[in-house]
């Protein structure tokens, strides 16, 4: 079984051959093939940029990798400004003993989902350093922001509508399962939110907010945006839509699926007469289908109420949520 050594980080003819036998081939466009110190693209008026690490344990899960996590981030936080993704760069840092099989594995997945999220990887580099061979890859996202679209956090106005394009807590269930080998076949939601956002922005849908729901979860990032906003979000726990068998597994662990991480997954703060509309877009579009709209923002009537987040539990009672607190189950991205 071949493996990586420190001689594939010496710069020599090891780390040529693993960069044309591993990278440039699954990677391969005119502007990276053509191996210089930096690419030259076409540019735009208004560029997003945005850059993420990414440590997943194991870097192989039901559902994905670390491959595909890596470009879903960042295509996806490049999306959730209403952004059209185009670039990314990558950098990868292979410690010493990680496999071969495994890398090519984990490149194909990267190369695949870029295909798939319609952009190119123009630029990588490859350090190798000492350790039990694991990896981690660092990307870099640019994206061209059109005319006249403007999506922040602090957008949303009161009568606005909140959308989820999905199942929470599927990443989250599927990682810790893999870690704690349990049987189940929850898979990971990793997925680019290309079709979705591009469905909604070409729509005419008066789209406020877009955020992706990750670590912290869905609790986390809805405080955040009202917090950002100054206003009062309110949630239904009947509306939000959970798969049965995560469902049973935060049972069985005493979990809370709003404040697991999803890494195919995103809030939409919509103008309320465009509410309806705008959840049969996502629902029509690639991983749309269980999108939901579950709940409402209100302005705060005192200032003790700015920045709150509530739930209306399905027994009829009110839960205030904040952010997660502690340090949730690391290393899921």
């Amino acid at each position: 079984m071949e493996r990586i050594t420190m001689e594939h980080g010496g710069g020599g003819r090891a780390t040529g051959e693993l960069i044309e036998s591993v990278f440039a081939d699954a990677f391969s466009n005119e502007i990276l093939s053509a191996m210089e110190d930096a690419a030259v693209v076409e540019g735009s008026a208004h560029i997003a940029v945005t850059t993420d690490s990414f440590v997943v344990t194991p870097p192989e899960f039901p559902g994905g990798d670390i491959g595909r996590l890596c470009v879903c981030g960042t295509v996806n936080d490049l999306l959730m400004r209403g952004a059209v993704p185009k670039y990314l760069t990558c950098g990868f840092i292979l410690e010493e003993g990680a496999e071969l099989a495994m890398l090519r594995r984990i490149v194909r997945s990267m190369a695949e989902t870029a295909r798939e999220a319609k952009v190119q990887i123009i630029a990588g580099d490859t350090k190798v350093i000492n350790g039990n061979g694991g990896l981690s890859i660092n990307t870099t996202g640019v994206g061209f922001v059109p005319e006249g679209v403007s999506i922040h956090a602090s957008n949303s106005r009161a009568g606005d509508a909140i959308l989820i394009s999905g199942n929470i807590g599927d990443h989250h269930a599927a990682v810790l399962s893999s870690r704690m080998e349990m049987k189940n076949t929850i898979k990971s939601d990793n997925a680019p939110l290309n079709e979705i956002v591009e469905r909604l922005c070409e729509s005419g849908v008066e789209v406020h907010v877009l955020r992706d729901v990750t670590r912290g979860g869905l609790a986390t990032v809805l405080k955040e945006l009202a917090i950002s906003a100054g206003l009062r979000f309110e949630i239904e726990e009947e509306k939000l839509p959970v798969d049965p068998q995560v469902r049973d597994f935060c049972g069985l662990l005493g979990l809370d699926p709003l404040y697991m991480g999803n890494e195919g997954k995103l809030v939409a703060v919509v103008a309320g007469k465009d509410a309806e509309r705008a959840k049969k877009i996502m629902q029509n579009a690639a991983y749309g289908a269980r999108a939901e709209r579950i709940g409402s923002v209100f302005a705060a009537k005192e200032d003790f109420d700015r920045g709150k987040l509530v739930l209306h539990t399905k027994i009829g009672g009110k839960r205030n949520l904040d952010v997660l607190q502690g340090e949730g189950l690391p290393r899921i991205c």
